[in-house]
């Protein structure tokens, strides 16, 4: 089955970075980063969602982080350099970035928003992120990833389950 690129592909193409679009079967119920894992026979460790928030101070900035991991707020507002910041609604996640929810990608938002990913993802030769698309993941070298959206590594998470 042949699978269309979407945006972020085409962004990784013109950066020259390697990566392998791996679909799965989604679940309108279940757009949890834990089903995709479950889908995909990976590790949930290395499938990362891609979280969109609002700071007090900076505004917009997106977290990326372990699947079943919480993103621990405190954490991300420091290291994001505000006081205090909430995830962005849902109803806001589109025109924010130009995805929907279960299929927000750290590559290729509307604007270049500060990321943030968790620390853990350099514990992987290879780690997932979302395609742009529902039903399809990004599959490439999270040092890959962090240079081409300029992330910083940070620890977002309270504690992994």
């Amino acid at each position: 089955m042949k699978t269309d690129k979407t945006n972020a592909a085409r962004l990784l193409d013109q950066a020259g970075i390697a990566y392998d679009l791996i679909p799965y079967k989604v679940d309108e119920n279940d757009l949890s980063a834990v089903h995709v894992a479950a889908q995909l026979g990976q590790p949930v460790e290395c499938v990362f969602k891609t979280l969109v928030l609002k700071g007090d101070k900076t505004g917009y900035f997106v977290c990326v982080i372990p699947g079943a991991a919480e993103l621990d707020l405190k954490k991300a507002a420091r290291v994001s350099g505000n006081k205090s910041c909430a995830m962005i609604l849902m109803k806001d996640l589109l025109a924010v970035t130009g995805y929907i929810r279960g299929a927000c990608s750290p590559v290729g938002m509307k604007k270049q928003f500060p990321v943030f990913i968790h620390e853990t993802c350099r514990q992987f030769a290879k780690i997932y992120v979302s395609a742009g698309q529902r039903g399809l993941q990004l599959h490439l070298d999270p040092n890959d990833l962090i240079r081409e959206i300029r992330a910083t590594v940070a620890a977002l998470v309270s504690t992994l389950q």
